[in-house]
């Protein structure tokens, strides 16, 4: 599962090329999903107005809800010292869950701002699917 946090959608709703080409090819993947934490989608639409609408426009894109035990964990998550609650969701979502399987991939443009033991890629590292 590929997981975008609130930089990465920011980046995505501004035409970052390597995210539209990984959107487009989801897109066209049946049962494929690019998954957007809620609290990433809060963070980037508080960041700036229409970038919400501008995301929802995008095929391919799943948002993960912030259900009862998923806020729970995420509130713990951001007492704890995690970081901010949008950061805590991603990394919630991108924790393996029955219906998940393995773990995932957060794709960011801030990779110190997660533990160690998630996997994260750089929104901008150069080869990044494909990308220079």
């Amino acid at each position: 599962m590929i997981v975008l946090d609130a930089g990465a959608a920011l980046a995505l709703a501004h035409g970052h090329e390597a995210l539209h080409r990984l959107a487009d090819n989801v897109a066209h993947t049946p049962g494929d999903w690019l998954h957007l934490p809620a609290l990433c989608l809060m963070k980037a639409e508080e960041s700036e107005a229409n970038v919400g609408g501008a995301l929802m426009a995008l095929p391919g894109l799943h948002v993960d809800p912030l259900g009862q035990v998923a806020a729970i964990t995420v509130g713990g998550m951001v007492r704890d010292g995690w970081g901010g609650a949008d950061t805590c969701h991603a990394l919630y979502v991108a924790t393996p869950h029955l219906d998940s399987g393995g773990m995932s991939i957060i794709l960011t443009g801030q990779e110190d701002l997660y533990p160690p033991g998630f996997l994260t890629v750089d929104i901008d590292s150069p080869g990044m699917l494909g990308y220079h």
